[in-house]
């Protein structure tokens, strides 16, 4: 398999990715997407979220639709269960899911995201590099960015760095 696993997120300045009503509408809009933002869709060639984002974005497609490919979504239910026809629901180990979601971009990269995914795959050394673009909004409670208690500190590698946009390499 080739391709990098990208944790791609946005973020508040005091580290949320959702505020205390999982609502995300702060961090859409306004702005063009960076450079850096648009690289990732580029290289993107699946994307693999956790069930409570698709619960709140809907039948949405990643990237506002300007970006096509395989969405795969990691749940608990059974994953025959499926609400949206185009999307192919997964569950099981994060390993053999973030495998699957490598084969699915086909040589591109497998982008995850949400607040599980990102954290069970990162937690498992799956994840090869953070890319995450900083709102300047400060939501004081919600969905942290990263929240793994008991595990031991994860070192980063600043490869890019433009205003509020960061790429970072995880060092294993």
């Amino acid at each position: 398999m080739t391709g990098t696993v990208v944790w791609h997120m946005t973020m508040s300045l005091d580290g949320f990715i959702g505020d205390r009503d999982d609502n995300l509408d702060w961090s859409f809009g306004g702005t063009e997407p960076s450079a850096l933002a648009a690289e990732v869709i580029a290289t993107t060639g699946a994307f693999l979220c956790g069930g409570r984002r698709i619960d709140l974005v809907g039948e949405n497609r990643p990237y506002g639709g300007v970006w096509s490919g395989a969405v795969l979504v990691y749940t608990r239910k059974d994953p025959a269960t499926n609400p949206i026809p185009e999307f192919t629901y997964v569950s099981g180990d994060i390993r053999d899911v973030v495998a699957d979601g490598l084969k699915a971009a086909n040589g591109k990269n497998l982008v995850v995201t949400g607040g599980t995914v990102p954290r069970l795959s990162l937690d498992a050394g799956l994840v090869d590099e953070i890319v995450l673009h900083i709102v300047p909004v400060l939501l004081g409670e919600g969905v942290r960015f990263y929240d793994s208690p008991g595990v031991e500190p994860t070192k980063l590698e600043v490869l890019t760095q433009e205003r509020m946009n960061f790429r970072f390499k995880v060092l294993k």
